[in-house]
């Protein structure tokens, strides 16, 4: 597989002038697992729904191997994107749901036996966690260069977080992923590399891991 990098920089987002994001940049690489922490309210999830394309900031620029994309989410198979809120149609049936992002029930059920059981049934009769589990494995398991994971463990019992953990670790022979948690030790375990969004809006990667996250008081 050819390598492919994602990188996002001048991104400035501000709410009412109070600056949320300014002068970010964070770069994801196809075949590596890339980790984003920060503090509530730093803007982690309006990073990744810039990056997606779905939020318009102030300044951003996302561009994929050189060439610029304005709406990244427009381009087929190119990105993936789990946000922290239900986005399923709670009215269709897993199954239905699996066609729609192109991915095969029985690959959910490779992964999670459990679900099998759940293929004729509409995603609003899911409990939260399968709701979670369902949603978190389509946007993973979907056939594109890049997926973007907020909160993936969110909702999920200590075994399925697990679980999960294997799931992201195998798919990124396939793609780059960018995962936020607040289940930092679950991140740090999984990423290659990590970036951390401080109060004043910037990113910093990372050298010194667990000293920095110190030392920036998060933890």
């Amino acid at each position: 597989m050819n390598s492919r990098i994602l990188e996002a920089d001048s991104m400035w987002l501000e709410y009412e002038g109070r600056k949320i994001l300014q002068n970010i940049y964070i770069k994801l690489q196809t075949g590596h697992i890339t980790g984003l922490l920060g503090r509530n309210g730093t803007g982690k999830s309006s990073l990744m729904q810039m990056i997606f394309g779905t939020l318009r900031g102030q300044s951003q620029s996302v561009r994929v191997s050189g060439d610029y994309f304005a709406y990244p989410y427009q381009q087929p198979r190119l990105i993936s994107y789990l946000p922290q809120q239900a986005f399923l149609p709670p009215n269709l049936r897993v199954n239905d749901v699996c066609k729609l992002y192109e991915v095969d029930f029985a690959a959910l059920c490779r992964h999670f036996e459990s679900l099998e059981q759940y293929g004729r049934t509409r995603i609003g009769d899911l409990s939260t966690g399968n709701r979670r589990l369902v949603a978190t494995l389509l946007v993973l398991l979907m056939p594109v260069a890049f997926t973007l994971l907020d909160e993936p463990f969110a909702a999920l019992s200590p075994i399925n977080i697990e679980q999960m953990s294997k799931v992201i670790t195998e798919q990124r022979a396939r793609k780059g992923i960018l995962i936020s948690d607040h289940a930092y030790e679950q991140v740090l375990g999984l990423a290659d590399e990590t970036y951390l969004i401080v109060p004043v809006g910037r990113s910093i990667l990372l050298k010194n891991t667990l000293a920095e996250l110190e030392e920036f008081g998060y933890i």
